[in-house]
């Protein structure tokens, strides 16, 4: 090899690594990019836009009371990233398209993301969850409910406690998502 291309060979050989090991970690990313959908907002009947980072969320923590619930919820809390929630509600059916929904799929499909249910229902459209984990913990979670004059995407950023999502419902902007916790147990004696 003429020296030339030996030189540029060492110096992006090592760039490209980097650059491929970057984009690995940038596809692992447990926040999802929803703010592609915000044209739907303009067939929209109804839009609920929540965007509440780390910051937030902790701040907000603080003006919990003490009950045991409010307890709970700062606990669930304590170690997320970010919270965010997207509804569009539509006066016809179809107003959003399959390629809509897919791009969001599209992120879901990328290393670390696992789909963990899926619910359908003729009547009641879609449901899909899906969680990233990362070193055997959590590390995000989203939800695709699909309805035909109706589309909402969740997604919670951080170490998501399973037992305890359904606290979260009617809070920081989560929908009611009919999660029920699971059910305590008495001792036999």
């Amino acid at each position: 090899m003429k020296p030339f291309f030996q030189n540029t060979l060492k110096l992006t050989f090592p760039a490209a690594l980097l650059l491929l090991a970057m984009s690995a970690a940038s596809a692992q990313e447990p926040r999802l990019q929803i703010s592609n959908l915000d044209y739907l907002a303009g067939k929209a009947s109804q839009t609920v836009d929540v965007n509440v980072d780390e910051h937030l969320l902790q701040m907000t923590a603080k003006f919990l009371g003490n009950d045991p619930d409010d307890k709970e919820i700062k606990d669930l809390v304590s170690g997320l990233k970010g919270i965010y929630v997207k509804v569009f509600e539509f006066e016809h059916e179809n107003e959003y398209s399959a390629a809509d929904v897919d791009s969001i799929r599209t992120q879901l499909r990328q290393p670390g993301w696992a789909k963990i249910l899926t619910f359908t229902s003729k009547k009641e459209g879609s449901v899909e969850v899906y969680l990233m984990t990362a070193n055997d913990r959590i590390s995000g979670l989203a939800l695709l409910a699909l309805d035909p004059k109706e589309l909402t995407i969740v997604n919670i950023v951080g170490p998501v406690d399973l037992s305890k999502l359904s606290k979260l419902e009617g809070n920081f902007g989560v929908p009611d998502l009919h999660i029920e916790a699971p059910a305590k147990t008495k001792p036999k004696n």
